[in-house]
């Protein structure tokens, strides 16, 4: 079968290397230069499915009211007459129940978990490099009030069988030993042994490279306008050259924040807004005081990871549309937490400040799956955990498109949800 992937990030490569493996004759179409250069670039390297769960949860609306007071704040909302960004948040507000964040998290973990089985298995395959450590992530509380509320995150993780340990401040220290600077400013942790941390632009790079020796053709440059359809089905991809127009058998749109705009003149209402996240990196100068794999820090839901021989800080979440400009006030957020935690481990003054958009849905879960329209399949909306979700989304979507039945339960994941 002839298909063509929207979009060269990591979930569009991941798609394609999975539907080339199964024998389908594939190409990619992306706006960049090359793959990975957007969103998939330079996020917080975190691969975290104990770490995966929805923001639509109970609580959120008190904890929104009192970041507003905040200096650095975790969240910056900035108004416009949106009805998309409207019709988005009082979505999630309705998602900010007890029974809800227990279905939409449970259904996140079990993607999240598949596809971290699915990375290593590549990995075991393919010899695949992108500075990738397999030493769990350390979700960081400063207060005791933040170690009291894990309990219930505790629960679902004990439920889905993923490994977890609650730590005091010793423990986060024998984790971290780099934080034994700061040891005061800790009031305990959730280690969560079995999540991994990488580069997602060098994997994505280095996927597609293991693409295209599996036949896969990637057309860069190129910007998607529409899709043509008559009777249901997709006819072609038009693009911004009209003598590059594309048709398959089957079409993939996988491209982020950006797939709900394709999808409107189509009478698709894809439940998916872009929420702007921020990241510096920088080279190690002290590797006794960097951190040995990932630091969450869940005061400022700020990212600190360790890539080879740099540190990447991630994090801060932006709702103002498809804005692209670099603010300084999340800088300063992102620069204060690594200072504060990892004083010493580099210079971040000198870092590499970089934004991207997140494909977030209200309720958390991706939407993966079938469109109204018979060839056209979606795989988009991963928000913050599109690196952790890369591979099993790809490899689901893939099997979907051969008509093989996936290994998981795709059950509330599509976009009839």
């Amino acid at each position: 079968m002839r298909v063509i992937v929207l979009g060269g990030g990591v979930i569009g490569v991941s798609t394609a290397y999975y539907l080339a493996r199964a024998g389908h004759e594939v190409t990619v179409l992306e706006r960049q230069a090359g793959a990975g250069l957007e969103t998939s670039f330079a996020n917080a390297g975190e691969i975290s499915p104990g770490y995966s769960a929805p923001w639509a949860a109970p609580g959120l609306p008190l904890k929104v009211l009192k970041w507003l007071f905040m200096k650095r704040r975790p969240l910056v909302i900035r108004p416009k007459l949106d009805p998309a960004m409207a019709i988005w948040g009082l979505r999630l507000l309705r998602n900010c129940t007890a029974r809800r964040y227990d279905i939409n998290k449970s259904r996140m973990l079990g993607l999240a978990e598949y596809s971290r089985d699915c990375l290593r298995a590549l990995r075991s395959d393919t010899g695949i490099a992108y500075d990738q450590r397999m030493q769990g992530t350390l979700q960081l509380f400063r207060t005791a009030k933040q170690l009291d509320g894990a309990e219930a995150d505790m629960a679902i993780l004990a439920r889905f069988g993923i490994r977890h340990a609650l730590l005091d401040r010793d423990g986060c220290v024998a984790a971290e030993p780099a934080l034994a600077r700061v040891k005061d400013k800790i009031a305990g942790g959730l280690q969560l042994p079995d999540d991994e941390t990488g580069d997602c632009f060098l994997f994505t790079q280095a996927l597609a490279a293991q693409a295209v020796a599996l036949g896969v053709k990637f057309q860069y440059g190129l910007n998607v306008l529409r899709l043509r359809h008559a009777g249901g089905v997709i006819e072609a991809v038009e693009t911004g050259d009209a003598k590059q127009n594309f048709t398959a058998d089957a079409y993939v749109l996988a491209l982020g924040s950006y797939s709900p705009l394709l999808l409107r003149p189509l009478g698709i209402a894809l439940p998916v807004y872009p929420v702007k996240g921020y990241s510096l990196t920088f080279p190690i100068s002290d590797p006794s005081g960097a951190p040995e794999s990932t630091v969450m820090d869940e005061t400022y839901k700020v990212a600190v990871t360790r890539l080879g021989n740099r540190v990447r800080v991630g994090g801060t979440a932006e709702l103002s549309g498809y804005d692209l400009r670099l603010r300084e006030p999340r800088k300063d957020t992102l620069a204060h937490v690594v200072g504060d935690l990892f004083p010493g481990a580099g210079d971040s003054s000198r870092a590499l400040f970089w934004t991207g958009l997140r494909p977030m849905t209200p309720d958390g879960p991706p939407v993966i799956g079938r469109s109204p329209f018979a060839n056209l399949y979606l795989n988009t909306g991963h928000g913050t955990l599109g690196w952790t979700m890369a591979a099993g989304s790809g490899r689901v979507l893939a099997d979907l498109i051969s008509g093989t039945t996936p290994d998981i339960d795709m059950a509330g994941l599509g976009l009839n949800r």
